[in-house]
């Protein structure tokens, strides 16, 4: 176990600008490693400086593509970036841990960019607690900007873009009927659409029903813009840099992004005592074992309330 001057000198370290360092703080979050307490403690004062976009959309639109050709644009103006592709589901799968490094090749060996694949692994508490953590991580250690990147359109995928100040739904052409079946989550999330792979037929239409939706929504005061892009080779990548600016001046002004980070903060704390506590209930559990009463609940004996409470008895529940 690494003692807490290992801690202070992994964060030193990694503030110097050493990926090692900063790879094996990644770790300890996603591992929900003993010394997780004492990282953020150091953590804390340094980070809220950062910009957060999320990137999410079904598996196969180009979200990887897109986010390689965002990096691209931020170290041509000389800006220090991290990438954090989120995985819902295992480090073992072969999809967005092997797929997305595959395709950001072309920053591996540049300083400027620090990218990790995430996934639940050890966490307590999982994606829900191992993502805020992560950012907060890549924010103190002074990444301006940070790119948030979900394999798909789900529950997990709209929990995590809820982490982002600006979150871009990437779609392609004839995504159409997707998009009707999907419209709820999208519009809950979405700041920004992307139709990519611009250069195929369908354009026009999957642009014409995104428009309709948001007709259909008036979910704020905020209007996403919808821009094409190419990602392949960059095209359009200016206008989605202005959109994600244009929306990071609306949230200043209109108190969207305080309000949005505060209420990051109060569901990361929220999500910390449910984790504490379930690990508690399970420590104090007495006589029965939490496995047990979890299979009595799966075998109807048991109603979920009522194996709760037994949970509960030795926390004051």
């Amino acid at each position: 176990m690494a003692r807490k001057a290992d801690v202070d000198d992994l964060v030193a370290r990694a503030r110097k600008g050493e990926p090692r360092a900063l790879a094996r703080l990644v770790t300890l979050i996603e591992n929900a490693s003993p010394q997780l307490r004492q990282v953020m403690a150091a953590l804390n004062p340094l980070a809220g400086n950062a910009r957060v976009i999320g990137l999410t959309g079904a598996p196969g639109v180009g979200k990887s593509t897109s986010t390689n050709a965002l990096v691209r644009a931020f170290r041509g103006q000389d800006l220090r970036v991290g990438v954090l592709a989120v995985d819902p589901s295992s480090p073992f799968t072969g999809g967005a841990l092997l797929g997305d490094r595959v395709r950001m090749q072309d920053h591996a060996s540049d300083a400027g960019v620090f990218i990790r694949s995430m996934a639940s692994r050890g966490h307590l508490g999982g994606l829900a607690l191992a993502v805020p953590e992560a950012v907060r991580l890549l924010d103190a250690m002074g990444k301006p900007w940070i790119l948030l990147e979900t394999v798909g359109v789900g529950q997990v995928e709209v929990e995590v873009a809820g982490h982002a100040d600006t979150t871009v739904v990437v779609v392609n052409p004839g995504w159409g009927d997707s998009v009707q079946a999907n419209k709820a989550g999208l519009l809950e999330v979405a700041d920004v659409f992307v139709i990519n792979k611009a250069d195929r037929p369908g354009v026009a239409d999957t642009r014409r029903d995104l428009q309709l939706m948001l007709d259909l929504s008036a979910l704020s005061d905020w209007r996403p813009p919808i821009v094409k892009t190419v990602g392949t080779d960059g095209t359009g990548v200016v206008e989605l840099w202005d959109a994600v600016l244009q929306h990071r001046a609306h949230a200043e002004k209109s108190g969207l992004l305080e309000r949005r980070r505060e209420q990051r903060t109060r569901g990361e704390l929220r999500d910390i005592v449910a984790a504490r506590l379930e690990v508690r209930a399970r420590q104090l559990c007495s006589g029965t074992t939490y496995d047990e009463l979890e299979q009595a609940v799966l075998d109807r004996a048991l109603d979920p309330w009522a194996a709760a409470d037994r949970l509960l008895e030795g926390v004051g529940g």
